[in-house]
């Protein structure tokens, strides 16, 4: 059975407005409450403020990039156990292994399904009890 994702705080970090849109519009019709961000910059500051329950985080990003936001997310106490997915248009290997070494949890590559989203959302998130 599906856990029901209402009221869950998701958080989308990507440059691409079209990507942000569309993952904010998917994960709200099911109910999720979503956070965006255009950068690790912006990321950070919102991620103190909103407590995400689970991070989606682009690689290729001006000033800060998925990798680094990801690596700081996770040398916080505070969101350490917070799963961090990697969006990505590349699926290489190198991609993937440097996701895991900074500490992300998954590694999605884009254009990512409905499906996929929430799944990743579904492997990683507890349901609260």
């Amino acid at each position: 059975m599906e856990q029901s994702l209402e009221g869950l705080k998701v958080m989308i970090i990507d440059d691409s407005k079209t990507i942000r849109r569309t993952a904010e519009t998917l994960l709200q019709k099911e109910g999720c409450e979503v956070i965006t961000a255009e950068d690790g910059f912006d990321a950070l500051a919102k991620i103190a403020d909103h407590k995400p329950q689970i991070i989606f985080v682009d690689v290729m990003m001006p000033r800060l990039d998925g990798y680094q936001t990801c690596a700081l997310i996770k040398n916080n106490s505070e969101f350490r156990s917070t799963p961090v997915i990697m969006l990505s248009s590349k699926d290489g290997l190198f991609d993937k292994a440097k996701g895991r070494i900074v500490g992300s949890d998954q590694y999605l590559t884009k254009p990512f399904s409905r499906n996929e989203l929430l799944d990743a959302i579904q492997q990683h998130v507890k349901p609260a009890p």
